[in-house]
């Protein structure tokens, strides 16, 4: 009959070191996501790759009227 060993320490940390990186790897997925959400909701009021402002939706100067 085999025993089971006791888990060494080495091991322990290493597994918590994996489990702190794995959460801070979700947490940048998460901010990604988020960030890709807010911009997609906000995207009618960007025109074309250049990210500028829509000049149709600007409202006009009462002195170019």
């Amino acid at each position: 009959m085999q025993q089971f060993q006791t888990e060494h320490e080495l091991h322990r940390r290493r597994r918590s070191r994996n489990v702190g990186l794995g959460l801070v790897l979700a947490a940048f997925v998460a901010l990604v996501f988020a960030l890709t959400v807010v911009k997609v909701r906000q995207g009618d009021l960007m025109e074309a790759f250049d990210h500028q402002p829509r000049t149709s939706i600007v409202p006009q100067d009462e002195a170019s009227e």
